[in-house]
């Protein structure tokens, strides 16, 4: 009941006030799996997604979102839920793994997923190497793999802020690219390499941002390098 809400009162709402500019809808297809992979700017792009794409989207979602006690922690873990967060711990390789697998049973499922591909958000506005679990799950699923390109979210919500300002937003959904041709071959790194690697082009060429082959790191995670 919630979800229908959010789709069919607040996501409507949301676009007549923010008014996105939404292009390229034609090309998620109607049925079956599908995986986004847009870039990351901004802790509002997965709201942002959610609320313009044409079909439920699902998310992974920290754990510890959906624990909350009391009637606040409740409330928020039903909104998280309506809004499409699948939650999964993080912090280690066994909840890498996991986190992947909650995807895997989205897409075998037939829905939707969304996955960023540089894993974190991108700091100095740039598109950096994607981390080859987006690879990983369109070999293993078979899911349509659709680029999509989100600009103008980091002005929207900037970083340290909590309340959404007044910002042009644009949403490209890239033509969808199909990895039928690596049928077999999901177990190979090279191939997932390559499979990831072409969905970062495609989504380097839909958002005209600069790429970087190297993995975006966090301040912080420098820092802890230079001790």
């Amino acid at each position: 009941m919630l979800q229908l809400l959010i789709r069919g009162a607040l996501a409507p709402l949301t676009r007549f006030v923010y008014r996105p500019q939404v292009e390229g809808v034609e090309n998620v297809p109607t049925s079956g799996p599908v995986l986004f992979a847009p870039n990351h700017r901004s802790a509002i792009d997965t709201a942002v997604l959610a609320l313009v794409s044409p079909r439920p989207v699902r998310f992974l979602g920290k754990a510890e979102y959906f624990s909350g006690r009391g009637l606040k922690g409740r409330a928020l873990a039903a909104f998280l839920t309506a809004l499409g967060y699948v939650p999964v711990e993080r912090g280690n390789a066994m909840a890498g793994l996991a986190a992947l697998g909650a995807a895997r049973e989205v897409l075998e499922a037939g829905e939707t997923f969304a996955i960023y591909p540089e894993g974190t958000r991108s700091l100095d506005g740039r598109l950096h190497r994607g981390h080859t679990g987006v690879g990983s799950l369109a070999l293993e699923t078979g899911a349509t793999v659709v680029p999509v390109a989100l600009s103008g979210t980091e002005r929207l919500l900037p970083v340290g802020k909590k309340v959404p300002r007044f910002a042009k937003v644009t949403v490209r959904f890239g033509e969808p690219l199909d990895f039928s041709r690596y049928e077999g071959l999901g177990s190979s790194p090279a191939i997932r390499r390559a499979v990831t690697d072409e969905i970062m082009y495609s989504i380097m060429e839909l958002s005209g941002l600069e790429y970087v082959d190297r993995y975006h790191r966090r301040p912080s995670e420098n820092q802890a390098d230079a001790a």
